[in-house]
């Protein structure tokens, strides 16, 4: 069973429709991509599975149960969880003050301190900056902090929406060490991306997404094989 299923979703801004009839799947415990050009719809898509976009057809299912008109915190609070892009972080507060409002709710707070520590171990700098507020930080250490406050939730799946945009080629390959190794501990996780070539080698199933709609899908590296992705994103 699918521990994400979406099912022939649309959804947009006002009048503008920009997800149609998208259906995916992410199973227990792997680690999919959703790639495309920007303006492709993948964060869109990321803001509908996450419920912080109302879906306007179509159905949304987590963990076996329907949550198409449930709001995010709702979802959250069933293991949903979204590192947005941008980061959207408490800006004027702490590393620490991030970190504990991943965990607001109750299934977090019962492994807060676990969590705790496994964030801290995860991203050292994050350790020796605990009281440095996060509007301070470089680009990268946000993006750390984002994904380890999201992991403060103790999501069943966590959503990391653009993972790689305005960072350091040197830094996205480490958080996507950091990505591949959460995957090896069962983490499922679903990776919206630009940068298809890293999203290629470090998932195990990928969505390839365009105009809105889902044009492509199969294992990894059976897409990253096809003469049509090769030319329209690899360069070769």
């Amino acid at each position: 069973m699918a521990l994400l299923e979406i099912n022939e979703v649309a959804a947009g801004y006002g009048e503008v429709q920009v997800l149609r009839q998208v259906t995916l799947q992410v199973r227990q415990g792997s680690l999919v991509s959703l790639i495309g050009a920007n303006g492709a719809g993948k964060t869109t898509m990321a803001r509908a599975a996450s419920g912080l976009l109302k879906v306007t057809d179509g159905s949304v299912s987590f963990d076996g149960r329907d949550v198409t008109h449930l709001p995010a915190y709702r979802r959250a609070g069933l293991g949903l969880t979204m590192v947005p892009e941008g980061r959207e972080l408490f800006a004027g507060m702490t590393v620490r003050e991030n970190l504990e409002m991943g965990a607001v709710s109750k299934r977090a707070q019962a492994r807060a301190a676990d969590n705790l520590s496994r964030v801290l171990e995860l991203f050292p700098v994050l350790q020796e900056r605990t009281e440095q507020r996060a509007a301070t930080m470089s680009g990268g250490e946000q993006q750390m902090l984002a994904i380890a406050r999201g992991l403060m939730a103790d999501p069943k799946l966590l959503i990391i929406d653009e993972l790689s945009l305005g960072l350091a080629p040197k830094l996205v390959t480490q958080l996507l060490e950091v990505i591949r190794g959460l995957k090896r501990e069962g983490q499922s996780i679903l990776l919206t991306e630009q940068n298809v070539v890293k999203a290629l080698k470090v998932s195990d199933y990928t969505y390839v997404m365009a105009d809105g709609s889902i044009e492509l899908e199969g294992p990894s590296e059976d897409i990253r094989g096809r003469e049509e992705i090769r030319q329209a994103y690899l360069g070769m």
